[in-house]
């Protein structure tokens, strides 16, 4: 029957890329290619037409990316930031507690240079754990502050959020700022008093949970918003943040997980990307090993040789309660035998089922050292910074991706001293299990670690991309076709650098095939 189809129509199909590309890349025509896809002649044809609808549909969504960013930046106005005051010059020379390492540098002078376009900002920042991306993050706020506008951090757990504020205020002691905190567990009259001076403008700072969010949170006059761990938000909840003010602020949302340069070019294509790809000097590789459950005495032995030494030491289940159908170890068992072995010591415990005070008093009695061992499940991943814990172990080492292993190993390697990764398992594993705890006991490069996860998981599963349009590929893969992505985006960047409007009439074939695909989109445009 699609046979049929074709000898009747005489495969008059209309071609969507125009002569100068098709040349360059020898490519078959749309007919042919769709004709050989169905009853190739040979494998040589078959091939043609793979790579020539591949590379279409690639180029597709790279030219769609580009030009919403293009537009994006024409149609939204951004504050211009022209000043670099007293603020940010007197921090830098004065209070800087440490030197930027170069990629800092360089990844504040993109932004400096976005926030004095009068186009507003959308930036990623990506930076591995512990890469120094809260320092980026304070200096462009100082840059908003220099300009007589507020700024905001939102983070995705109130943990992360009270450790931003901590941390901010310390290196903000000896400047007048007015920094606040907001999460769900502020207090009413904290509130009230917040909601006031927010809108009178007497707040520069404001650091906050989804709490943010809430339509009685008014600012006097935002102009950048800072989103941390940006894909814990989703979009509607980030558009809110873009409607506090008339003006839309500048947005640099960041994220400690490092993504594939293929997977951002896919899904983040639209921002403007920077990486901070250094870490500070004087920072020790974290030294990671596996151990099999039966080398479990040993462990032991080391943990108690390090708690002597004066540090402290993390133990991660992945199971809160015991699972019939699973035999992994689970956290309250854990805390038991490990209270047993280490009679001594202090021993915290946090799990995502107890309440918010009675987790932060956990974690403040381990960040305080009062207690040397952490008990916990993976809700410690994000928000906890305690120099002194120089061992992570992980349970059942097996059961964790590798994106989360990599987070909850930047748990330690925060101080001075050699820390390590222990990753326990028992002696079944699976191939892929394997290929994980190989990747985490070679490296420590996060970028490194993402590319061998997006081979493992496929991009449907990294970051709950599979509600991500953008990835709903008919023939390409972005995994195995990497190459080919670079080269569709690197042609569709081409375009329109010299024909931003498609306006040329050699072009005419590409701004017709853009029309006809962005009438069948449903995307939050504008709004990456």
């Amino acid at each position: 029957m699609l046979q049929q189809l074709f000898v009747e129509t005489k495969a008059r199909f209309f071609d969507t890329l125009n002569e100068e590309i098709r040349n360059e890349f020898r490519l078959i025509s749309k007919a042919e290619a769709l004709f050989n896809i169905h009853f190739p002649k040979n494998a040589e044809l078959l091939a043609k037409a793979q790579f020539r609808l591949k590379f279409e549909e690639l180029f597709y969504i790279q030219l769609q990316l580009l030009l919403k960013n293009q537009l994006r930046k024409q149609k939204i106005k951004g504050f211009v930031f022209g000043e670099i005051g007293e603020y940010f010059s007197g921090f830098y020379k004065n209070h800087l507690p440490f030197d930027l390492t170069g990629a800092q540098k360089r990844v504040i002078k993109e932004i400096r240079a976005d926030l004095g376009t009068g186009a507003q900002m959308n930036r990623l920042l990506q930076g591995d754990v512990g890469s120094g991306k809260t320092i980026v993050a304070l200096m462009s706020m100082l840059i908003a502050i220099d300009n007589n506008f507020q700024a905001c951090l939102m983070a995705p757990t109130e943990i992360l959020a009270i450790q931003h504020y901590q941390g901010l205020v310390e290196l903000c002691e000896k400047m007048e700022l007015s920094i606040y905190l907001l999460t769900g567990s502020s207090k009413k009259a904290h509130r009230r008093e917040l909601h006031e001076k927010l809108e009178n403008g007497e707040i520069d700072i404001l650091i906050g949970t989804h709490a943010l969010l809430e339509d009685k949170v008014k600012f006097h006059n935002l102009g950048l918003a800072i989103i941390d761990e940006q894909h814990r938000f989703g979009v509607a909840q980030r558009a809110k943040l873009w409607r506090k003010n008339k003006i839309p602020p500048h947005i640099l949302v960041m994220t400690a997980t490092p993504i594939p340069r293929t997977l951002a070019m896919s899904l983040y294509g639209d921002l403007d990307i920077s990486v901070i790809d250094e870490l500070p000097p004087g920072r020790k590789p974290i030294r990671t090993v596996h151990r099999f459950d039966s080398n479990r005495l040993k462990v032991f032995r080391f943990l108690k040789e390090e708690i002597d030494k004066g540090r402290q030491v993390y133990v991660v289940y992945p199971l809160i309660q015991e699972s019939e159908k699973m035999d992994y170890k689970d956290l309250m068992d854990g805390y038991e035998s490990i209270a047993r072995e280490f009679p001594d010591f202090q021993i915290s415990i946090v799990h995502g089922q107890m309440k918010p005070e009675d987790k932060d008093y956990e974690m403040q009695r381990f960040a305080e050292g009062k207690t040397e061992i952490m008990v916990a499940t993976t809700v410690i991943e994000v928000g906890v910074n305690v120099p002194n814990a120089s061992v992570m172990v992980i349970e059942s080492a097996e059961r964790f991706g590798l994106s989360q292993l990599h987070q909850l190993r930047g748990r330690v390697g925060r101080g001075a001293e050699q820390s390590y990764c222990i990753l326990m398992t028992g002696h079944k594993l699976s191939n892929d299990s394997k290929t994980r705890l190989e990747t985490m006991t070679a490296t420590n490069d996060g970028f490194q670690i993402a590319e061998v996860d997006l081979k493992l998981r496929g991009p449907g599963d990294i970051m709950g991309t599979q509600q991500s349009g953008v990835l709903n590929l008919k023939i390409a893969d972005i995994v195995k076709d990497n190459d080919l992505l670079k080269t569709a985006r690197h042609i569709a960047q081409k375009v329109l650098k010299e024909d931003p409007k498609l306006a040329l009439e050699k072009n005419k074939v590409l701004r017709f095939t853009y029309g006809q695909l962005a009438k069948h989109q449903n995307i939050w445009n504008y709004i990456s």
